[in-house]
């Protein structure tokens, strides 16, 4: 395996790298838009199967086709996972204030970071093999639904990161690192009922939802503990009909993030645990973890190395990073699949309105990751 041979078949990319992305921006794809999303898998559909790739679409009614590419030149070596989602976070129209662009030595625009770059360039890293003969069995996952929390598609990325010998997850960068660990995402729901009454003739009946619900989140504030890095955040609240009445219901939703997989049960406990201050009132508390922690485990500290090593001999350093936020590898990381994240684009502004990223890290960075497949067995 020649690192410079491959840097060189990347960039004889570096135009399609580009037509592609840009493509593929322009294809908005919107997790709750079934029929754009199923435009952006033709897309990426009509690119890979040219490659030698076999597609399998995984039909929703709610969501878009989950899309499973196969490249299997040898017959008993278990694949490589790439691992990516097609959905984006932004609406129908955006184009319209977010156009694609180039200017600053970046490409912009809806969804380019996050993580269409990724997708790019996992099918140019798969080209450039392809050209000096250096192919491995690969599956190729991209996903329908990973912003609105995958719960189609976990299966499907379960079933096939145990048939791998690794997986390499084409989220974004963080800065310029590979990340090595995400802490575990929950979500809980907790609903106060109250009694009400007139809060001006009949005050004394009432039994506010609003104070029950204020004295819960003072409770479950209380449940962050920065020692093991479990953050716990009450961050909408909602309740109550008018200023005159006592109110009857509120409830506020709470985000969860724990680095620990034993943090699960840990926190579960603690909101179980949780009784009304008044009698009167009731406590309903719904949801829970739904995505397990991502930990700095042997198989992907093994991942990282030789992934800096391959990095030295491009040309660049490559350092690692955890993150807070939760990707699909927190599920594949869970079953003890060796799993390295953040090998997609280098920038900046994912879900806002700066997202872009360097043109200059592209070929690289792909580079990279096409030395990776070549050298994993």
């Amino acid at each position: 395996m020649n690192p410079q041979a491959i840097l060189g078949a990347v960039e004889a990319q570096r135009t399609w790298m580009r037509t592609t992305l840009r493509a593929l921006v322009e294809q908005e794809s919107p997790s709750e838009d079934r029929q754009s999303v199923n435009a952006a898998v033709t897309l990426v559909e009509d690119v890979a199967r040219p490659l030698g790739f076999k597609a399998r679409r995984h039909q929703h009614k709610a969501f878009g086709d989950v899309l499973e590419l196969n490249l299997t030149p040898q017959s008993r070596q278990k694949p490589i996972l790439l691992l990516g989602h097609l959905d984006t976070v932004w609406p129908l129209g955006t184009l319209k204030t977010m156009p694609w662009r180039e200017a600053n030595g970046r490409y912009w625009g809806p969804g380019v970071l996050d993580m269409k770059a990724g997708v790019t360039m996992a099918l140019a890293a798969i080209t450039a093999l392809k050209k000096l003969k250096q192919e491995r069995n690969v599956t190729l996952l991209l996903n329908s639904d990973e912003e609105i929390g995958s719960t189609f598609s976990r299966l499907i990325t379960e079933r096939l990161a145990k048939k791998s010998a690794a997986v390499f997850v084409l989220e974004p960068a963080q800065g310029l690192a590979y990340k090595t660990a995400r802490k575990g995402v929950g979500f809980y729901n907790v609903e106060v009922t109250g009694v009400a009454s007139h809060s001006g003739v009949d005050f004394e009946r009432g039994h506010s939802a609003i104070l029950e619900l204020s004295k819960q989140i003072q409770t479950i504030s209380n449940f962050t503990d920065l020692k093991r890095n479990l953050t716990v955040n009450c961050g909408v609240i909602a309740g109550g009909t008018r200023s005159n009445v006592v109110a009857a219901r509120a409830c506020t939703e709470v985000d969860v993030r724990i680095a620990r997989a034993d943090d699960a049960a840990h926190i579960e406990r603690l909101f179980r645990k949780l009784k009304p201050s008044d009698p009167h009132c009731k406590l309903t508390i719904t949801g829970g973890i739904n995505r397990p922690p991502m930990e700095r485990k042997p198989g992907t500290v093994a991942l990282f190395k030789q992934a800096r090593k391959l990095a030295a001999e491009l040309g660049f350093h490559l350092d690692e990073a955890a993150t807070g936020g939760g990707s699909d590898g927190n599920f594949t990381a869970a079953l003890g699949i060796p799993t390295l994240d953040g090998m997609g684009a280098v920038g900046e502004g994912a879900h806002a309105t700066h997202e872009s990223i360097l043109i200059e890290h592209l070929v690289p960075r792909t580079a990279l990751l096409a030395a990776m497949i070549a050298t994993i067995d």
